[in-house]
């Protein structure tokens, strides 16, 4: 049994002269059936004269250019009212005429160059055809004649109106093309800023520190493990994200949730950053995103923590409610720099979109007496 589906797939694959052909196939076999003769269109009202040799190609200079029809439209055009114009002139009155519209309509949407000077030159070939058909004897009416030029601009019109269809709908498509990657650059860059930062981060200030402990070989070794831990994890991190980024991987590869809270401030202790965590409830089943966004948040404000306020003490309370989760990371201002713990702001700028993104409010600013203060309020999606 024949596939239909893989004949038609075959068809769209082909080239466009091949799936053009048929209609010009069609128009010189319909052309040719003895019962359709003087058929066709009828310009100047002259007498149909019997079919012979001329006949053929008239009929073959009138329907098979379309077989270039969008390869060549220009080329095609051209042919084809040369054709027309000796189908009227010799008075064969060919169905083959009707590519004459077909033509037109298909200029108007395909010919990308020198569109008003073919216009001009359609126009004056026109009037050449109508001057010859009133030498001939034509018995049309000046009105008539204005009318069928009227409707062969028409058709013209309606070309260019799929071409400038067509042009808005591919800008459209590349503005959209455009914005997602946008996106997805602006995506990639929040995680290598969320994953990349921290790690180091945590790397050099254990380092620093480690660089005072020459005279305690136990807690150096320890400081120095910390680093090499947070070495370990941050290439493990950066592994899966670009497994997530190259397409051919499949990798399965889970987002940190506000389950992984707890981790991270173990992380960020054995840094050296004295945190107080202050947990309140679960979250939901449906959280979703407002889990993952959580933990951006905390990591963020650890990282900002440890930059620019080492030493200072902070606090981490995380609420699970119904409908939101709340979240608020205060640094007091008793370590170095704690009151600029805001840092450059890049990574608290992500932060704001992402939480915005979910409907959710943020704020990032100094604490009237000393230090830092993160705060988010992130809905879950699960209320009624």
């Amino acid at each position: 049994m024949m596939d239909l589906r893989r004949i038609g797939e075959v068809w769209r694959r082909s080239d466009v002269t091949v799936r053009d052909l048929p209609l010009a196939l069609l128009l010189v076999v319909l052309s040719l059936v003895p019962e359709f003769h003087g058929s066709g269109t009828s310009l100047g009202l002259l007498p149909n004269r019997p079919f012979d040799v001329f006949a053929l190609v008239v009929i073959a200079l009138e329907a098979l250019p379309l077989i270039v029809r969008r390869r060549r439209p220009g080329l095609c055009v051209t042919l084809v009212v040369i054709g027309f114009s000796l189908d009227q002139v010799m008075a064969y009155h060919a169905v083959s005429s009707m590519a004459l519209p077909l033509a037109l309509i298909n200029t108007g949407a395909h010919l990308e160059r020198r569109r008003k000077l073919t216009a001009v030159l359609l126009t004056l070939a026109y009037l050449v055809l109508i001057s010859w058909l009133e030498m001939l004897g034509s018995k049309e009416t000046p009105s008539d004649l204005v009318v069928f030029y009227v409707a062969l601009v028409v058709l013209w019109g309606v070309g260019s109106w799929v071409r400038s269809t067509r042009a808005a709908e591919a800008e459209r498509r590349r503005r959209i093309a455009e914005a997602t990657r946008t996106a997805e650059r602006t995506r990639i860059a929040r995680e290598l800023h969320d994953v990349v930062t921290h790690h180091v981060t945590a790397m050099v200030v254990q380092a620093e520190a480690a660089r005072y402990l020459t005279a305690a070989p136990e807690r150096l070794d320890s400081a120095l493990a910390s680093v090499t831990e947070t070495g370990r994890r941050a290439i493990s991190d950066l592994r899966h994200l670009l497994d997530v980024l190259n397409p051919e991987h499949e990798a399965d590869f889970t987002v940190p949730s506000a389950s992984d809270i707890g981790d991270l401030i173990e992380q960020t202790r054995q840094a050296g950053q004295p945190v107080e965590f202050d947990e309140e409830g679960k979250p939901s089943e449906s959280a979703g995103s407002a889990e993952f966004v959580t933990y951006r948040v905390v990591q963020e404000a650890l990282t900002n923590a440890l930059k620019y306020a080492h030493g200072s003490h902070t606090v981490v309370q995380v609420r699970y409610g119904e409908e939101e989760i709340s979240v608020a990371v205060t640094t007091d201002g008793s370590g170095s720099r704690a009151a600029a713990v805001g840092g450059s702001g890049r990574g608290l700028t992500g932060l704001r979109e992402r939480v915005e993104a979910l409907g959710g409010e943020f704020t990032a600013e100094p604490q009237a007496g000393g230090g830092f203060a993160v705060r988010a309020v992130i809905p879950t999606g699960s209320g009624s």
